[in-house]
């Protein structure tokens, strides 16, 4: 089974206690955390999801750029589409956004996914209001099982 079709099956017998919880599976080569607010049958609310690379030596044409490039050209299941919108090579650093971040009224809302080297992704969720001076604040994201499995597979890819 690929990682994403272990990881959606292990979601779904997944019933931890109602609050924050945190859900942890390592397969083919990636430990994959996922912290949620809330769980059900079908999906649940993501405060932040975490890949980290657990096999010793990641591919040798891969670098941080074409990582980034990659995720960006294929991950799918996010209500918005990503972008690369920066890439620090000598810090060994990536991040993505959303490309066309949803606005409700003030409030404009966004995926970001940094990446650490060739081993380790991060994926949360912003939102800033408009016109303020105020710094944005991390929400979680409703998503389904399914939507998370393949979202770990693009960025695992």
């Amino acid at each position: 089974m690929t990682l994403d079709e272990t990881l959606l099956q292990k979601l779904s017998d997944w019933h931890p206690d109602e609050g924050r919880n945190t859900f942890a599976h390592s397969a083919t080569g990636w430990a994959v955390q996922i912290v949620t607010d809330r769980q059900d049958s079908v999906g649940c609310l993501v405060v932040e999801l975490s890949l980290t690379r657990t096999t010793i030596d990641p591919p040798a044409d891969l670098t941080i750029r074409t990582w980034a490039e990659r995720i960006a050209g294929r991950a799918s299941g996010l209500l918005e589409s990503l972008k690369v919108l920066e890439i620090d090579e000598s810090q060994s650093v990536a991040v993505l956004r959303s490309d066309k971040p949803a606005r409700k009224g003030e409030t404009i809302a966004y995926y970001e996914v940094r990446l650490t080297g060739t081993t380790a992704a991060s994926v949360r969720r912003y939102q800033i209001i408009a016109k303020t001076n105020q710094p944005r604040e991390q929400v979680a994201f409703a998503v389904t099982h399914e939507a998370v499995a393949k979202l770990v597979g693009d960025i695992a890819g």
